[in-house]
């Protein structure tokens, strides 16, 4: 297994591990803070190229599509954010505020949490564990 495919592991599994158990504790104030920042369009858009440089270092320097689960896992990673980032610079605001409002994210707060924590918790034991 590449050293930089267990590096991006143990990075973002921690990251993943760290970022929701924190947010979990302040349901009201994330949900609030993130609906600010959609409604924050030069801020959004800081957001949205900093996830779209954070994609494409990733895809560039492990776009590794073998070797195991953990280095697909990573590469997809790269790839969801790179995509994503493309995404949100392409849409106009309002669609970014209906896409926000369909995905009932405050509704669902603790399931995208839980599914990003769950991430972070393989990451992290099969990066250790390389």
């Amino acid at each position: 297994m590449s050293p930089l495919t267990v590096f991006l592991g143990k990075l973002i599994g921690l990251y993943c591990i760290i970022a929701p158990l924190a947010l979990m504790r302040y349901k009201q104030s994330t949900v609030a803070s993130i609906r600010a920042l959609i409604r924050n369009p030069p801020l959004l858009l800081l957001v949205e190229v900093i996830a779209l440089i954070s994609g494409l270092a990733m895809v560039l320097g492990h776009n590794i599509w073998s070797g195991g689960a953990l280095a697909v896992v990573v590469t997809l990673i790269g790839w969801l954010l790179t995509v994503r980032g493309i995404v949100l610079l392409a849409l106009p605001e309002d669609v970014k505020l209906k896409l926000f409002d369909a995905l009932r994210y405050e509704e669902r707060y603790f399931v995208f949490m839980g599914v990003v924590l769950v991430l972070g918790i393989y990451l992290t034991i099969a990066a250790f564990s390389a």
